[in-house]
């Protein structure tokens, strides 16, 4: 595991400087603080941090091929590196090294761009093949690492992280006002363009740079073809299939945890890995400080006790949570909304006090329809198919009845009764109960509102949904979530959080091999009447406490509260900070608004740190201030 950074100019008579290497991999350190190595050929320079954590002693990179004419940095795991490497010697290639890394230069001397095609795990990699000045990146199925890169008429540089991007200074970080939008649409960043001209490498897909001219292909994508299976010999698939996914997953030269939250996936990854280790696994969970939150550390801790580790907690209050905001968004990189990836943080930095890997049950929700709202469309469905055409009306009728009092929580799903899936999609994150219908017509300044481009926020989600126009409804969500929600707000929290803790992450229920077989069922194998991933709980029922729910998604956080009690006043002093007015986003009063609503009802917390996130991102990614403090705000409020 590593960060990996480089650049190469197209006129290959310019050199790269190696000090500029030096800058990028220092700046990203914390992704790999037992090695580096930097490496300049002319035009082109690769760098690296490592984590060590397969082939301890003999991994360094940059890793070469037999005659120094193929080079590769990589972060991420390769889990079939050893018989890819069996095939490869077996052809005739020679290696140095027991490590996964070298695998990698010799297999695309073998198959050149087709060498994805044989890789299972999780990766980001640049090769560099010397003889033909061509640089290929590169980054795994379902976006587990990232690998950002911009490109200019004269170079292509790259990197783990934009940070590492942003210390060539002939690079200027500079916001698209549609982004902005689009953000504020969708609480992530859905799509390529993070700021303008600096791009995230779409999930499945490799870059070639060559002669001036570069290239993106796809070479992976998750078809979605149910097949005819009974539900006895899907769950026997199941449980084969995981078993070697987990296995894959535990290969390592150090100790390995889990990240435990005491819910369906982290416990069934712990239990299968349980029955095939003598060894006591660590297991790492997370609680909140408070009176009347809800401390889910007692559904892990069964767990834990259940299956032996060695079990470990921490805790986190308001005042924590505020004062990591700004390095949260330091190192998220991109405006996301995702609290729970403080409480990431925090339970990782506890994890790299005793292991260097830990394992976690992200993904199971995407694969096997885990979330509520793939249950809310099913019920949709068969109650449009009750009441037939008169579902519209009964929609226009209800939506007055439960704008207010105990139903209002029900209105959204009063008005979703007509829609389409893409509309209904659509209506998660920007649809007529979130902040901006609400407050569409008062928050965006009109000079602001003329730059946005309404349509173009939707255009990523538009283009995904076109792909699979012939699925059912939940696969077509389902579908869209692992283009999109997943490698840009939950994965990109599980990648940064932990990393900034020099901690590797890695997550079986999201290897391709997982994935291609949730495709292939049908959807009542994974969507049942009352609760998602019915065939995970089903097939490992005898490994999971009985009380665990298919809704809890991770360590939950009470930010709700805190936004709308104890944080409240710091929410006020940043969004109403001369600063943050003085971007000409938004009016002062819609704020105002805004900041009132939530102290008094408690319902647009989500919004206020989203508006949050927004302001330290720009303090730190555009306007370039190094340390942002957020403590002692708001507390003359309380």
């Amino acid at each position: 595991m590593c960060g990996i950074a480089g650049k190469m100019y197209f006129d290959r008579s310019r050199p790269v400087d190696p000090g500029l290497l030096g800058s990028m991999t220092d700046s990203i350190c914390y992704r790999g603080p037992d090695d580096e190595g930097n490496r300049v050929w002319g035009n082109v320079g690769l760098g690296y941090r490592r984590l060590s954590i397969i082939g301890l002693d003999n991994g360094r990179q940059p890793i070469s091929n037999e005659d120094e004419t193929v080079w590769v940095v990589f972060n991420g795991e390769i889990y079939n590196y050893q018989s890819l490497q069996r095939i490869l010697t077996a052809k005739g290639h020679r290696f140095r090294t027991e490590t996964d890394t070298e695998v990698l230069v010799h297999l695309y001397e073998e198959f050149g761009e087709g060498m994805f095609g044989h890789l299972e795990g999780m990766f980001a990699f640049a090769i560099f093949d010397r003889p033909r000045d061509l640089l290929i990146l590169g980054r795994d199925r379902t976006g587990i690492k990232p690998i950002y890169y911009t490109e200019s008429g004269e170079s292509l540089v790259f990197a783990s992280e934009i940070k590492a991007i942003l210390q060539d200074t002939s690079i200027r970080p500079e916001v698209d006002p549609r982004v902005i939008d689009r953000f504020l649409t969708f609480m992530y960043l859905p799509g390529e363009e993070v700021l303008r001209g600096i791009k995230k490498l779409p999930p499945g897909s490799y870059l070639v740079a060559q002669h001036g001219k570069t290239r993106v292909e796809q070479y992976w994508d998750l078809a979605f073809e149910e097949r005819a299976i009974g539900y006895q010999e899907a769950q026997e698939e199941l449980r084969t299939l995981l078993d070697r996914v987990v296995h894959d997953h535990l290969i390592s030269d150090v100790r390995i945890g889990f990240l435990l939250s005491g819910g369906v996936d982290s416990t069934t990854l712990l239990g299968l890995s349980s029955q095939t280790s003598t060894e006591p696994f660590a297991t790492f969970t997370i609680g909140f400080d408070g009176m009347g939150i809800a401390d889910e550390r007692p559904l892990a801790r069964q767990a834990a006790r259940r299956f032996g580790t060695d079990h470990y907690e921490t805790t986190i209050s308001s005042g924590s949570f505020l004062e990591f905001m700004p390095r949260y968004v330091w190192h998220m990189e991109e405006p996301v909304c995702e609290p729970p990836a403080i409480a990431l943080y925090y339970v990782s930095k506890l994890a790299s006090e005793h292991v260097k890997v830990v394992i976690s049950g992200e993904g199971g929700d995407e694969a096997f329809a885990g979330y509520s709202t793939y249950r809310n469309w099913a019920w949709f469905e068969r109650l449009r198919q009750t009441i037939g055409p008169g579902a519209s009306p009964l929609a226009r009728l209800l939506g007055p009845l439960t704008q207010r009092g105990p139903l209002s929580r029900f209105q959204k799903y009063a008005m979703a009764l007509p829609l389409r899936i893409e509309d209904y999609y659509y209506s998660r994150s920007s649809g007529p109960h979130t902040l901006f219908n609400r407050l569409a017509s008062t928050l965006y300044t009109d000079e602001f509102a003329r730059l946005v481009e309404p349509q173009w926020a939707l255009g990523p989600l538009r283009a995904l949904f076109g792909r699979v126009s012939d699925a059912t409804a939940i696969n077509k969500m389902l579908y869209v979530d692992t283009k999109t929600w997943l490698p840009d707000d939950l994965l990109l929290k599980a990648d940064k959080m932990t990393m900034a803790n020099s901690l590797e992450l890695r997550v079986p229920f999201l290897d391709h091999r997982i994935l291609e077989f949730a495709a292939s069922l049908p959807t009542e194998f994974k969507l049942g009447r009352f609760s998602g991933k019915r065939i995970v709980r089903d097939t490992f029922a005898s490994l999971f406490p009985p009380n665990s729910r298919s809704g809890k998604r991770g360590f939950l956080v009470p930010y709700e509260r805190w936004f709308s009690q104890e944080l409240g006043g710091a929410a006020r002093e940043v969004l109403l900070d001369p600063i943050s007015l003085g971007r000409g986003y938004f009016r002062r009063s819609a704020l105002e608004d805004l900041l009132n609503r939530n102290s008094s009802q408690g319902v647009f917390s989500k919004e206020v740190f989203s508006l949050m996130v927004l302001e330290l991102w720009h303090r730190q990614f555009v306007d370039d201030v190094k340390a942002v403090d957020l403590q002692g705000l708001g507390r003359s409020s309380q």
